[in-house]
């Protein structure tokens, strides 16, 4: 018998080495990288070189000016002032006069506003035939031009002809013979521009205030109709306390728009280039001794003294009413 050699057994396969990642694989991994961390600081960058140019050079330049004397009547008068723009506010009547007026305003047009505005909210948030034609109708005086509404208004408001002392003669207050001058005196001047006001924000700040309480669920007025809480008490003890940060977000911006008031008080006036206020500045705001001052005047210096005044103003009136309303609804709950 015949023996056959077997041939010797292969050689075990070594193990393939790995492979070296490809150029295209590592620019992917760049570009991902890239994409996730660089890719949206540019994408808002543009605000920010915008609010620099438009928004923090000129707060920072309106600084300087109100530390200087500067006058466009008298290019002589140049160098730093010092405080002396701010000391000068503390005797100025006509600044003081002008922040009893804004304020004045402020509370007969952003108390009225803000409750009105939350009542209306309350009523389009319940189930009512043509609800969208009421929605789109409360925002109209919003999108309706505020020179065009004014000057409604101040049709209105004039002493011959005018509608508000025909109402007011049919419920017995005044008479056609003897009407209502409402821009000789301070109480009637500042009721007749805070309803200017109050006609235009309040549809806006209702749909604010409905969009909020659509996010509420219905559970909860069911649940509080059950233990036998009303509309009325639905309303403080639930509806406000859970949309307590749209009422601080309006609380703020009514704020910072009702101290800031110019062009209602400016197209009141019979002659709005005059920046009054009236004949005696009866309702002359902070906003429109800002412009008299600075561009009637041509004092920039001292009109930047006041500006910066107004924004300390506002930054105190609008916290300390943050912080009262958010106590309010937190007491609510």
């Amino acid at each position: 018998m015949s023996l056959t050699r077997s041939a010797p057994p292969a050689p075990a396969a070594e193990p393939a080495q790995r492979r070296a990642p490809e150029p295209e694989s590592k620019q992917r991994n760049w570009l991902h990288r890239f994409d996730n961390k660089r890719v949206p600081y540019l994408l808002f960058s543009p605000f920010f070189l915008l609010f620099a140019v438009f928004g923090l050079f000129p707060i920072v330049f309106n600084g300087i000016v109100a530390l200087r004397n500067w006058r466009l009547d008298d290019p002589t008068l140049t160098g730093w002032a010092g405080l002396a723009n701010f000391e000068r506010l503390i005797h100025d009547e006509d600044f003081w006069n002008a922040l009893v007026n804004t304020f004045g305003i402020f509370i007969l047009a952003t108390v009225p506003q803000l409750l009105i505005a939350l009542m209306l909210a309350n009523l389009l948030n319940r189930k009512l035939r043509a609800t969208s034609w009421w929605r789109v109708g409360v925002l109209l005086p919003y999108v309706t031009p505020v020179a065009a509404s004014t000057l409604v208004f101040a049709v209105v408001f004039s002493r011959d002809n005018g509608m508000a002392n025909w109402l007011l003669s049919l419920v017995g207050f005044g008479s056609q013979s003897d009407p209502l001058d409402w821009r000789a005196y301070k109480w009637s001047s500042w009721i007749a521009i805070a309803t200017m006001v109050n006609w235009k924000w309040i549809g806006y700040n209702a749909l604010l205030y409905l969009s909020a309480m659509q996010s509420i669920p219905k559970d909860v007025y069911e649940a509080a109709a059950v233990d036998g809480a009303g509309p009325w008490r639905q309303l403080w003890r639930i509806t406000v306390p859970m949309i307590q940060p749209v009422l601080i977000f309006t609380v703020v911006l009514s704020t910072i728009g009702g101290l800031q008031l110019f062009n209602e008080p400016m197209l009141f006036e019979e002659n709005p280039a005059a920046a009054s206020g009236g004949s005696n500045g009866q309702w002359q705001t902070i906003a429109q001794l800002i412009y008299k001052v600075g561009w009637k005047d041509l004092n920039l210096g001292y009109a930047a003294a006041m500006s910066w005044a107004l924004f300390l103003i506002i930054l105190i009136v609008a916290a300390l009413n943050a912080l009262v309303t958010n106590r309010l609804g937190g007491g609510r709950r």
